[in-house]
């Protein structure tokens, strides 16, 4: 089969201005970022509109290394659904530099169902997050030049919640630095490190703000710190806002591009759903409501993640209300799921496979303890089975769960309609309810994350460390404790052990830190061994991408 690059180059692009044409939205609206990506202004969104729209979340059961392939299922439906006569689009995340040259390339689907430029969405696209670190940057670099330059009036914060940068590269050498070496006049001396640009509570804040005056009284309330008089220390107290809010303003604009099918798509925002909540923009998926009947949208990694925090974070916040949750799954996910090593010969495992099912139905139950319709889709590979095909097909008749296989990636929407036609009747015939939250935002820190851990993830019990107790008493002080929890843990495990496969149950689940996100009106709570700042690994992505005759290779 050719590479992502070579049929993404094969394809006939359309010029923005048609695809936007679709959408009912004139090219006068567009600001253009070449002949196929677009800036949508954000006068487009339509209330009204929003409320007889259908929102499909697309999830997945907990992935290998490798995904699981939501987006490239999620673009194939998409196309799929306009080959129905269905108006759909696209709300997507955009890539990060990171995993593209790290782990993972690119992020804009693959095969026959891919967004499109490719290599222009992967790269720099248009900015946002060069925007994103850039305005998390120069908070920090403003917070210590306040530090530094009120030194001598016996300004001091007795705790500084704002120190470290962030850079949109895999590099686990900063993840703890020392700044303000040197002599006096290079600041003052201080511990500090780098988290990846996607873990930037700026990102979280792009991504659930409403609109621009949204954006500013978040970064307005941004927590920097604590003063020696115990009082907290904010953007707003600094007299920043402004200037940070002016250098986000282009990147709070969503981006539209198409698929390889030409189906519109708005790639908008990319915040991991393992160290933060993983969904595109509210205001990206809000335009896609109001410019079509069928918005297809993902969450990141698996449901107890991405999902859970698509719900429980930006539906809460935004009024969102989806009709449908599909989840993913491969038979590569579910022999890993049920016990086949990793690297293990896979032309066989029945036994694994069927093990592997119980990750499966965690997600599926968890999914409908918050008031989902769920089907299951099966993302195809060549090397997958009839036999195989049945078996997760059967298992999903029997639990009462509405399945069809696809092969997204090798055949685009032609290979997706038999899922799409299913999503549009379950749509019709059983959508999803009112979302049964998996807590009440009255509910204490604690007892928030305590029912995420018993109830979605299955843990027996969770403990605190010393230091979660603290931040935790802290938060409930300064009156925040009423926000929405984001777990950081692993995407790999129900646990916070990226080892424990299936579907564990009544482990341990450790708390090890919270970090107040005040602007972005959550708190993150730290499980297991996350990391903010990935590594890369021994061969890294960035070893085969490469320009040859004036073309980039390697970002499939």
């Amino acid at each position: 089969m050719k590479s992502d690059i070579e049929i993404a180059r094969a394809c006939n692009m359309r010029p923005i201005e048609d695809v936007a044409a679709d959408l009912g939205v004139n090219a006068a609206d567009l600001d253009r970022y070449g002949k196929y990506i677009a800036k949508m202004p954000t006068t487009l969104i339509n209330p009204e509109k929003i409320k007889r729209s259908n929102l499909i979340l697309v999830t997945a059961m907990s992935p290998t290394k490798s995904g699981i392939g939501k987006t490239t299922v999620c673009i194939g439906l998409s196309m799929a659904l306009n080959r129905l006569g269905k108006k759909s689009v696209l709300a997507l995340r955009e890539p990060s530099l990171g995993p593209c040259f790290g782990m993972k390339g690119g992020a804009c689907g693959g095969g026959y169902s891919q967004v499109l430029p490719m290599e222009k969405i992967n790269l720099h696209f248009t900015g946002d997050f060069h925007a994103i670190t850039t305005a998390h940057n120069m908070i920090t670099a403003l917070l210590d030049n306040y530090l530094y330059q009120h030194l001598e009036n016996g300004f001091a914060l007795k705790e500084v919640y704002w120190q470290k940068r962030v850079l949109d590269v895999n590099d686990r050498s900063l993840r703890y630095i020392v700044t303000g070496l040197g002599a006096k006049t290079n600041g003052i001396l201080a511990e500090s490190g780098f988290d990846i640009t996607p873990a930037s509570e700026i990102m979280a804040i792009l991504c659930l703000a409403k609109d621009e005056a949204d954006l500013r009284r978040r970064i307005e309330n941004i927590l920097l710190g604590i003063t020696m008089e115990g009082k907290p220390f904010t953007v707003k107290d600094m007299g920043v806002a402004g200037a940070i809010t002016v250098l986000l303003l282009n990147a709070l604009q969503p981006n539209l591009v198409q698929t390889i099918e030409g189906t519109p798509a708005f790639i908008h925002g990319g915040p991991f759903a393992n160290i933060a909540h993983g969904c595109n923009s509210i205001i990206a998926t809000k335009m896609a409501l109001s410019l079509s009947d069928y918005v297809v949208t993902e969450a990141g990694f698996g449901a107890d993640l991405g999902a859970e925090k698509f719900l429980d974070i930006k539906c809460r916040e935004a009024g969102l209300q989806p009709k449908l949750a599909i989840l993913v799954c491969t038979t590569r996910g579910l022999k890993m799921h049920g016990g086949m090593c990793v690297g293990a010969d896979e032309s066989h495992g029945e036994r694994e496979l069927v093990c592997g099912l119980a990750n499966l139905d965690r997600h599926i139950q968890n999914l409908q303890s918050m008031g989902q319709t769920v089907i299951v889709t099966l993302n195809e590979f060549n090397t997958d089975t009839e036999q195989e095909v049945e078996l997760v097909r059967s298992h999903c008749e029997a639990m009462g769960v509405g399945f069809a296989s696809n092969a997204a990636f090798m055949r685009g929407g032609e290979e997706c309609e038999e899922l799409a036609r299913l999503a549009v009747d379950t749509i019709a015939e059983k959508p999803s309810g009112k979302i049964e939250y998996a807590y009440q935002l009255e509910d204490g820190i604690a007892r928030k994350v305590e029912k995420l851990a018993k109830h979605i993830y299955g843990a027996g019990h969770v403990v605190f460390k010393s230091a979660a107790i603290r931040q935790m008493k802290a938060i409930e002080a300064m009156g925040c404790g009423h926000f929405p929890v984001c777990i950081a843990k692993t995407q790999y495990s129900f646990s916070d052990d990226a080892k424990v496969y299936g579907a564990p149950h009544g482990f341990e689940f450790t708390v090890r830190d919270f970090v107040l996100n005040a602007g972005a009106r959550m708190i993150v709570a730290v499980a297991g061994e996350i990391m903010r700042m990935p590594g890369l690994p021994k061969h890294p992505q960035a070893e085969r991408i490469d320009i040859v005759d004036g073309l980039i290779e390697g970002l499939d």
